[in-house]
């Protein structure tokens, strides 16, 4: 098995030869067992610090005794509260894996080889690399002051395109539009064209011309709003997010979702966090203060960052930034280098806990003084 030539490229589906997988944050167990070292700090992958809801945790234990029954494949009781959440049928719902699942059955119902996705520079990975395994044509809108610039995509959008991806904030760089020049932006969007609006970190988003898509949903028929329990609601490991459209597109997602995609303790799990609002103010707030420490920190140092509306902050070190990351590594500090986005100088921060904060500036100066 010396030969490097893959020999299967040439029967693989198109595009996937060229396909860049997801390359997750480099986990915990993984940095020390390699380097070496404890108590390290990972702020890479936009978790929440404080963990999940108490209520969240009860509810998976309910269901360790009934671990050898298969989930209820619908999702029937998060279905109805989802639908309940949002004011819309249970129709209108599509659980996921995560919603990344969710970003994927979208791509597989509405692409094809001979059309286009559209997406713009700088937004989340996901959108290329499930439409790149179907085969499509990337069209990609330059960025304006790293956020969508959705003149520029909706000039762009031809006979050929087939779906237009806008994360609303955008990750990685936490920028954000605002109601009107979104809903415009639908509006214009011809209706023989998916308009998904991925609201992932919704949850933390306090200004007050923000929109919540979900309430466009009646009058945009081809608008699909993704979310997901991963962030605010601290289920990342569960993997569970869900989609919301018209129930015809609804019906179309759900007849490639995978059987059972969405298991029982994360099912359990996620109803019991939607009704825990007191666990995800407890988020709101420990976000906020530790945007305003990280950002604080960043000016001492006399680095430029994104103002960022999310859990996450991208930071401008100044140099390459995959260096930078190295160097952190070996201080026991795992931050998200975002090169691979099209900003080789820039490291994303998770907003982590008041003492990771400042381990991870700390950590960051002594890296950058060098």
């Amino acid at each position: 098995m010396t030969d490097q030539t893959n020999r299967f490229l040439e029967i693989a589906a198109p595009g996937i030869a060229n396909l860049k997988p997801y390359v997750p944050g480099k986990p915990i167990s993984e940095l020390e067992r390699e380097l070496g070292i404890t108590d390290s700090v990972k702020l890479a992958s936009n978790e929440n610090p404080l963990g999940c809801s108490e209520n969240a945790k009860a509810a998976m234990q309910g269901e360790l005794s009934d671990s050898a029954r298969y989930p209820d494949g619908g999702g029937f009781e998060l279905s109805k509260a989802l639908a309940a959440k949002h004011g819309v049928d249970a129709g209108c719902i599509t659980l996921g894996n995560g919603s990344n699942d969710v970003l994927d059955m979208i791509a597989r119902v509405f692409l094809s080889p001979g059309y286009e996705s559209l997406f713009s520079q700088h937004a989340f990975a996901v959108y290329p690399i499930s439409s790149q395994a179907v085969g499509v044509t990337l069209k990609i809108a330059p960025a304006v002051n790293y956020g969508h610039d959705l003149e520029a995509m909706l000039n762009m959008v031809g006979e050929k395109t087939r779906v237009v991806w806008v994360a609303n904030p955008n990750n990685p760089t936490g920028t954000w539009l605002n109601g009107e020049e979104l809903e415009n932006f639908i509006a214009a969007i011809p209706q023989n064209v998916i308009v998904v609006v991925d609201e992932a970190y919704i949850e933390y988003v306090d200004e007050e011309d923000y929109p919540d898509a979900s309430q466009w949903l009646s009058k945009y028929p081809n608008l699909i709003v993704t979310r997901t329990f991963s962030k605010a609601y601290g289920l990342a490991s569960l993997r569970v997010g869900y989609g919301l459209s018209h129930p015809d597109i609804a019906d179309l997602l759900n007849r490639v979702r995978q059987p059972f995609n969405v298991n029982s303790m994360a099912q359990a799990a996620a109803l019991a966090a939607l009704e825990d609002q007191d666990f995800i103010q407890s988020s709101i707030d420990m976000n906020r203060a530790g945007m305003e420490q990280l950002v604080t920190g960043f000016a001492e140092m006399g680095l430029s960052y994104i103002p960022s509306v999310g859990n996450f902050v991208t930071v401008d070190v100044g140099r390459p930034v995959e260096e930078v990351g190295q160097a952190l590594l070996r201080e026991g500090c795992i931050g998200r280098p975002v090169a691979n986005y099209g900003l080789p100088n820039h490291l994303r921060i998770t907003v982590g806990l008041e003492e990771e904060n400042a381990r991870f500036l700390s950590a960051m100066k002594k890296v950058l003084d060098k």
